[in-house]
């Protein structure tokens, strides 16, 4: 792709310079602000050499490129003065539903301008890694030494790179919040960790690691964002330029040390001391719990709670039984994360997915995994926790033990050999792998939709229909539904769903947006119209289960998300999930062709809806 040659074909496209408010990108997508949508010929845009599609929904003109809008994204702000950030796409996104979900949609957003760069430099300390284990490099060289710096930089201080997106995100300035990130990494305050007797004006405080850390720069650039609006409504504007971040960094970072570091170490300490009581009275449960939730106590910065536990155990007795588990808790979240790289129909998913699973399984860098797939996906997340709890269970029960201070990875499984049971650590470990993983292909998860291209059309105006969900196709007639089996609401197929989310089959306008989110009608510009139920009889859910994301009369594209479900809970409600799709005006559109059988994914050909003209030609 010639990137200038795009971006300057898409910015003439939508109406010049002059016709954009605003232009942020997210993973794929341009987005912009248009002050007048009638300016922008999509026809033209659609047409400029390296642009998927264009569509427009939410208030945004959004054109798909794909992988490589970073690029054009930068080549339109070299020939123009306008541009935004990913970050804040992804805070006018998020959602407003419950607080659990609120917080991993805010967590992936601001992971997701870093991820590319953490995946990269992560999969790099995995080569690296290898090359040490295998005698090709040694740790006492220069080259070494570079090499490692290089690799391991970019998580050691991603403090410094979540405070940029999280100030993008909570809109506070990324600059006052790169300078309380920089002091939390400061190399004079990491060197008081573990020193006794810290005081700041003689107030006492514990100084606590937060090298790699994530929740405490979020959690104090959320305040900050809240504070600099006070004090830019509060102080004069001849000087609240310079004394706001003065007053805030003076403010937040002793905050975090006197607040945030004393609770840290308070809850990792008790954490630390009950997990050590299991270990001594009930080892397998203590390995349950270092397995199931290392890596949720890794995403609250309670691990660092459980390292003095690690030391003082390999102080006094030169082994480490504690972190055989973990071993189980990191493979377990890499082997859920292979899931997603194997199941995944979302090219950029797939794309992210592999250097995730690879960094994951050989140097035991999760992050990549954990914040920009596993925890926004969810299920993936659980299926994690469930392998690594199982998995370290039993490598507990047999009696596994570290002869070094390591980081749990593939790569570092020589510590374990020879330790304690060989046999129950390798079945732990294979647990460990092999639940999570087919847990996440078998179950699956709610994916993204996939940008795509428009689908082609059989003829001019037969109307190709994409299949609206992940599942199994049937014929209609083995729908459980008199009324849909015999054909007498419209001519179709039906599908046994094995996901919850409905996606539009394609370019429409909503014809009847069902408040019970159980049904919708879509229709054709040509004037195909299809109806969509969800499940049979489900209408007496009253909307129960049932997430509905378009209202009446709304435009959206092929791949817009339509609908969200849970089928699970659905079931459990005594509900039949066979959901069929059929042509209500059969009188423009008598005949289904293609019928597709079988397995599919959201988005691939499902049927032809063939019109009167085509259906008599072919006669």
């Amino acid at each position: 792709m010639d990137y200038s040659t795009t971006a300057a074909g898409v910015l003439k496209g939508v109406g010049g310079e002059d016709n954009v408010s605003s232009l942020v990108h997210c993973a794929t997508r341009l987005r912009f602000v248009l002050k007048d949508e009638a300016k922008a010929d999509a026809t033209a845009v659609k047409a400029v050499p390296g642009v998927v599609t264009v569509a427009q929904a939410g208030g945004q003109y959004q054109v798909v490129i794909g992988n490589d809008v970073p690029d054009v994204y930068a080549e339109i702000g070299k020939i123009s003065n306008i541009g935004g950030s990913a970050a804040d796409v992804a805070a006018g996104d998020a959602p407003k539903g419950n607080l659990f979900n609120r917080f991993i949609s805010m967590i992936s957003s601001i992971f997701t301008p870093v991820l590319w760069a953490l995946a990269g430099t992560g999969l790099l300390k995995a080569f690296l890694a290898a090359a040490v284990t295998f005698g090709w490099i040694s740790t006492d060289t220069s080259t070494y030494a570079v090499l490692n710096a290089l690799s391991d930089a970019f998580i050691n201080f991603l403090p410094i790179a979540l405070s940029i997106t999280a100030a993008r995100y909570l809109k506070a300035n990324e600059w006052t919040s790169l300078a309380v990130a920089g002091a939390l990494v400061y190399p004079t305050m990491t060197g008081l960790v573990g020193q006794p007797d810290l005081t700041f004006f003689g107030i006492p405080f514990t100084m606590v690691s937060y090298v790699s850390s994530v929740i405490p720069i979020i959690a104090i650039v959320w305040l900050q964002s809240h504070a600099e609006k006070f004090l830019y409504a509060k102080l004069p504007g001849a000087v609240r330029r310079f004394i706001t971040p003065m007053i805030v960094v003076l403010i937040a970072v002793p905050l975090v040390f006197v607040v945030i570091g004393p609770i840290s170490d308070l809850l990792g300490g008790a954490l630390g001391r009950g997990i050590g009581w299991v270990f001594d009275n009930a080892p397998w449960a203590g390995g349950a719990i270092m397995g199931g939730l290392w890596q949720v106590f890794v995403i609250f910065g309670l691990h660092w709670g459980l390292v003095p536990l690690f030391t003082l155990e390999f102080q006094t007795t030169g082994q480490i039984a504690l972190i055989g588990p973990v071993f189980a808790a990191v493979l377990a979240q890499a082997a859920a994360v292979a899931g997603v790289w194997v199941r995944a129909r979302n090219r950029n998913l797939k794309s992210l997915a592999a250097p995730a699973t690879l960094s994951g399984f050989l140097a035991g860098i999760t992050e990549p995994a954990i914040y920009g797939i596993n925890l926004p996906l969810k299920r993936p997340f659980a299926f994690g926790i469930v392998g690594g709890a199982i998995g370290g269970a039993i490598i507990a029960i047999g009696g596994v033990f570290s002869t070094a201070f390591v980081v749990p990875s593939g790569l570092a499984l020589p510590a374990l050999l020879g330790n304690g049971n060989m046999l129950m650590l390798g079945l732990g470990l294979l647990v460990a792998i092999v639940v999570p993983f087919l847990l996440t292909v078998i179950i699956g998860f709610v994916e993204p939709a996939e940008d795509a291209a428009p689908a082609p059309t059989a003829s001019e105006n037969d109307l190709v229909v994409l299949s609206p969900l992940d599942g199994t196709v049937l014929p209609l007639s083995e729908t459980p539904d008199a009324a849909f089996a015999d054909g007498a609401l419209g001519d179709g197929v039906a599908i046994m769903p094995r996901s919850g989310a409905l996606y539009a089959p394609f370019d429409a306008t909503v014809a009847a947006a069902f408040p019970t989110g159980h049904a919708l009608g879509l229709r054709h510009a040509d004037g195909a119209e299809v109806l969509i139920h969800i499940g049979i009889d489900t209408v007496k859910l009253g909307g129960k289960h049932f997430d509905v994301k378009v209202t009446t009369g709304q435009e959206v594209k092929a791949g817009d998300l339509l609908v969200e479900f849970d089928g699970d809970a659905i079931e459990r409600a005594g509900y039949d999930l066979t959901t069929p799709i059929v042509v209500t005006n059969g009188d423009l559109y008598p005949t289904i062709t293609d019928r597709a059988s079988g397995p599919l994914g959201h988005g691939e050909p499902l049927f032809t809806a063939v019109t009167v003209e085509s259906t008599a030609t072919a006669v």
